[in-house]
This record gives C-alpha cells, sequence and structure tokens, in this order.
C-alpha cells in the first residue's frame, strides 16, 4: 500500500511542509502565485461595459476577476 510513497514530511523555507523536494518546489511556486495575485488584485478596477458598473473594492474585484473575466465586454483596469 505504502510502496513508493515518502511517509516523512520535511519542514522547508517559508513554512513548506511537504513530503517530496518536487512537492516543495511546485508549493513555493504556488504561493508567490497567491500572493502575488493579492497584490495585484489591490491596484486594480474592472470595467463592466455590459452592465455599465464600475468595479473597485478588492474583494468585489477578485470575484469579478474568477468568474467574468471571460465574458466580453469586462475588463481589467489598472488605478494608477
Amino acid at each position: 500500500m505504502w510502496s513508493g510513497q515518502q511517509k516523512t514530511w520535511i519542514h522547508y523555507r517559508n513554512d513548506i511542509v511537504a513530503s517530496d523536494v518536487n512537492t516543495a518546489i511546485f508549493l513555493s511556486g504556488y504561493l508567490r502565485q497567491v500572493s502575488i495575485h493579492r497584490l495585484y488584485v489591490n491596484s486594480m478596477e474592472i470595467a463592466d461595459l455590459q452592465r455599465y458598473k464600475l468595479i473597485k473594492e478588492h474583494k468585489k474585484v477578485n470575484m469579478a476577476i474568477r468568474e467574468r473575466l471571460k465574458t466580453p465586454f469586462v475588463f481589467t483596469i489598472n488605478k494608477n
């Protein structure tokens, strides 16, 4: 049942706990992307031309990016 699987967990840098090096590298890259996405959402707005809305709150922007980014006439706009 356990053949070929790592049974021990290793604590790597940045509080990553994984069973092998490849998993730790994947988790590190994934956590980096998540942190970049959180910082990126804070500086964005969503312009929804179908509903004539400008979404500015970062929680709503995050939801709009997940739900409506692939629909036509919904654009992300940088606040700068």
